[in-house]
């Protein structure tokens, strides 16, 4: 067909990079299309590489690109993320559970309210859902006798993000067939409209019809070349900053199954365990906080909640707070950090890559006259998926009773998002439900606003129907399934354990 689009050239490496050239090629394999991917990567630009947690999404990834699971959680130091454990986000010796198991399915959000009161009210998510024991227990959300990516529970991961790009690139040059091209890119050819081609530093040309951003914060090809505006979210979103450290843990120590997101007067800790060690991180908003204290803050909390040695100085992590008004150009797509960043809350930056690449693959073009209309369809739908994540993410701060500055400051009237605000008050009379996230393209489904919302201590207050007697059974039979899952599942420790040594005695 005239104008075809059949090579891709991807732009910087990473997590974005080379999740984006595995998925290309793959299509290109299984659609049997004559597609060509190349991958121009420079060696001497280092990765952020703190991207540590996952969505259950990534299973389905990980499927069609074609790697075993067992190969992944061997290969990248993985372990079973089934939720986020925040602690302290309320008051101060709170915590709940925001699980990937969603409620019991109710007619209406307010049939599940009014069946969650009958059963005796207390913590939401207990009441929702069996994984949080799972996850308490540290259980891992499956068995080893399970097809792969299959589980009991719906899970996601950890993952060691560097090991997890080596892992990529290996799958993606030696099995799909991406070309990688090892050189710093010194210009890019071409309009803002249509770009030809990129041009490296030792003098190569490298032609394609439709080229992928992974550049990361630079935005060397979406915004030095094509010149996409950045939207400022940082009025809304106030932490900017985060110092991440690896720390050691003991052979035996239990894994954690979610990521534990625990309160500072100035932000949060990121904990999350692997097999090996253990990756912890203090994000804060240098407004109220420096850069010496949040390093006093990090290792108070090491020597506390960790215990275990710093296997290297922290990485002080400065980012902007936004994403691209336009993240498709012309022929030019932004993938990753270079659309976009908003703090690593609810681990939605690998997410949006995930995202990203299905519309990209699912609304391709057969031709390249039809990307100026497929282009403006990516961008609406994704500026809504950026309003939804701020929105999301925000609500964990909007309900805080905490009163250090910093919170304060979170929960103003004038750093909440206006829509954000409304539902609020809106939800003190009927529970978040599908009515409030109608459209098409959400990020986050009514469930994960109601674990959070009722986890923070929220309210609703309007009236209720009478309780269906059969989701009452149905919330009571979730504390049978739960006693059978303590019983059955295995420790999250004793399985990857396992899984090692059946990898290493294949290996030998």
């Amino acid at each position: 067909m005239p104008g075809a689009i059949s090579t891709f050239v991807i732009a910087g490496g990473g997590t974005a990079g080379w999740l984006s050239a595995c998925r290309l090629a793959a299509w290109a394999r299984d659609d049997e299309l004559p597609v060509r991917v190349i991958l121009v990567e420079d060696p001497a630009t280092p990765t952020i590489g703190v991207g540590e947690g996952t969505w259950p999404t990534m299973r389905e990834t990980l499927r069609r690109i074609g790697i075993d699971e067992a190969e992944f959680l061997v290969e990248c130091d993985a372990s079973f993320k089934q939720g986020s454990l925040f602690r302290g986000w309320r008051r101060g010796g709170d915590h709940y559970l925001h699980p990937f198991t969603e409620p019991p399915e109710a007619p209406d959000a307010r049939h599940l309210l009014a069946a969650w009161q009958a059963s005796g009210g207390g913590d939401f998510t207990p009441a929702m859902t069996s994984q949080d024991a799972v996850v308490e227990a540290s259980l891992a959300p499956r068995t080893r006798a399970m097809p792969p990516y299959a589980g009991a529970l719906n899970y996601g991961y950890h993952l060691d993000a560097g090991k997890f790009a080596r892992l990529l690139q290996r799958h993606a040059t030696q099995r799909l067939g991406v070309v990688h091209r090892r050189e710093r890119i010194a210009g890019v050819e071409g309009t803002p409209e249509r770009i030809e081609a990129l041009v490296t530093a030792g003098g190569e040309r490298i032609a394609g019809d439709l080229f992928v951003d992974c550049t990361g914060f630079a935005g060397l090809l979406i915004d030095r070349h094509c010149g996409s505006a950045w939207i400022d979210r940082s009025n809304l979103m106030l932490n900017d900053r985060a110092l991440a450290v690896q720390v050691e843990t003991a052979a035996d120590a239990p894994i954690a199954s979610a990521t534990i997101a625990t309160a500072h007067d100035a932000g949060w800790f990121w904990d999350i365990g692997l097999p090996t060690r253990r990756g912890v991180g203090c994000v804060y908003s240098s407004a109220f906080l420096d850069d010496d204290g949040a390093l006093a803050v990090l290792r108070r909390y090491v020597a506390e909640e960790v215990g275990g040695a710093m296997l290297s100085e922290p990485r002080l992590i400065r980012f902007p707070t936004g994403h691209r008004n336009d993240f498709w150009v012309g022929n030019c797509i932004a993938i990753g950090l270079s659309a976009g960043f908003i703090e690593p809350l609810e681990a939605s930056a690998i997410v949006l890559i995930e995202a990203s690449l299905d519309m990209l693959i699912e609304g391709m073009p057969a031709s390249s006259a039809a990307l100026p209309a497929v282009a403006r369809r990516f961008n609406e739908t994704f500026r809504a998926r950026w309003d939804s994540i701020v929105e999301f993410l925000k609500l964990h701060y909007a309900l805080s009773e905490r009163d250090a500055p910093y919170w304060q400051a979170q929960r103003a009237a004038q750093n909440m998002p206006e829509r954000l605000a409304m539902l609020l008050d809106l939800w003190r009379d009927q529970p978040p439900s599908l009515l409030d996230f109608h459209r098409a393209q959400e990020m986050f489904p009514a469930a994960s606003y109601q674990y959070v919302y009722y986890g923070m201590g929220g309210e609703t207050a309007g009236q209720l129907p009478r309780p269906d007697p059969r989701l009452v059974a149905q919330l009571a039979a979730l504390r049978q399934k739960e006693r059978s899952l303590l019983t059955s599942l295995p420790g999250n420790r004793a399985y990857l354990d396992a899984l090692s040594s059946a990898h290493q005695r294949r290996s030998a």
